[in-house]
């Protein structure tokens, strides 16, 4: 019987980890793994934070000696500077470690020794892509112990009951490395043309910047601000989307595009993180690159102007959902990771 503790952000905490943990949850492996999450860090002030992490350490204390491995989601440095004591408490007691690594190419700019011991130290360690698995063997060398798994899109319920609506949807938090100012410039150059047409921004972070750059392009009508969604309100959203639109800058794999995927959405998105894995231009999603708002334009103008380019993608978006990233296709990926390690 495997027994596997699972150290990674709180189920309170807004964020790709936690999305990613929530969809693990829902899979029959989860069960049979007999997995425990335990939540380091939540948002919120400066003592919540040590409070919240004090407690966290404790019980991963009482808990340690009950499991056989200890799976370890982590990211950025803060969250790797975190987690590091977690992992040495497994590696003291001779646990199974796997370290679970949910960033991009932004590694180049982050990489310092507690990635490198954690990476050296572990059992196995888990990349979100192909890119990222060859960025970490040039630091601590190729190993069979590297594995990539991507993230798994949702299951969705039924979605035909739905209108949908002539918006273009981005989805995540509102900040420069995401490209949502890329995405209201290049909407900006053929607004004019598709008046009929919006782009819909969901997420928290910088509204009101957001929303100056419409007024200062003269689209604010045709701009849409709603916050923070999820639930019923982030299912509604993304079933009446025409299409979704990540400019991201940097990404591991993004949940907005696995999200757009499982709802059937036509995706325009730069090739970055684990996007290049299976983007293949024109003929699953659109790319163009970061920051290159002329071509984006272009390729929004496509979208909107094509209803057959629309269902072409929105087919293969699903199929995409259904197969590789299927939430059954991924877990039974991650089980077998487990058993490998416990034979």
């Amino acid at each position: 019987m495997i027994k596997v503790l699972v150290v990674a952000t709180s189920k309170k905490t807004r964020g790709g980890i936690t999305a990613v943990l929530k969809l693990y949850e829902q899979s029959q492996m989860w069960q049979q793994c007999h997995c425990r999450w335990v939540g380091t860090h939540r948002d919120g002030g400066t003592l919540c934070k040590l409070w919240y992490m004090t407690t966290a350490f404790m019980q991963y204390l009482i808990l340690l000696s009950f499991y056989d491995i200890v799976h370890i989601h982590f990211s950025l440095k803060t969250s790797a500077k975190r987690k590091y004591p977690f992992f040495r408490l497994a590696k003291f007691f001779g646990k199974k470690t796997v370290i679970h690594l949910h960033c991009g190419s932004q590694i180049e700019d982050i990489w310092n020794d507690t990635y490198q011991k954690m990476f050296l130290q572990c059992d196995c360690g888990i990349l979100l892509s192909e890119n990222l698995k060859e960025k970490i063997e040039e630091y601590v060398g190729k190993s069979d112990k590297f594995k990539v798994v991507y993230n798994p899109c949702p299951t969705i319920s039924e979605t035909n009951n739905y209108n949908k609506q002539n918006y273009i949807l981005f989805s995540g938090t509102l900040y420069e490395g995401k490209g949502y100012k890329d995405l209201i410039h290049a909407f900006a150059k053929i607004a004019r043309l598709h008046t009929e047409w919006r782009i819909v921004l969901a997420g928290n972070g910088e509204e009101m910047p957001a929303l100056d750059l419409a007024k200062e392009l003269g689209i604010e009508p045709q701009v849409e601000l709603l916050g923070w969604v999820s639930g019923e309100r982030k299912h509604n959203v993304f079933c009446e989307a025409m299409a979704l639109c990540l400019p991201s800058y940097a990404e591991g794999f993004p949940m907005a595009v696995l999200d757009a995927w499982a709802y059937g959405l036509p995706v325009i998105t730069t090739p970055v993180g684990g996007i290049p894995d299976v983007a293949v231009d024109g003929e699953n999603m659109l790319l163009f690159n970061p920051g290159d708002i002329d071509t984006l334009s272009n390729k929004l103008e496509m979208l909107i102007s094509d209803k057959a380019l629309r269902e072409k993608l929105s087919l293969e978006s699903l199929k995409l959902a259904k197969g590789k990233f299927c939430l059954d296709t991924v877990m039974k990926q991650v089980g077998e990771i487990y058993e490998e390690l416990l034979k």
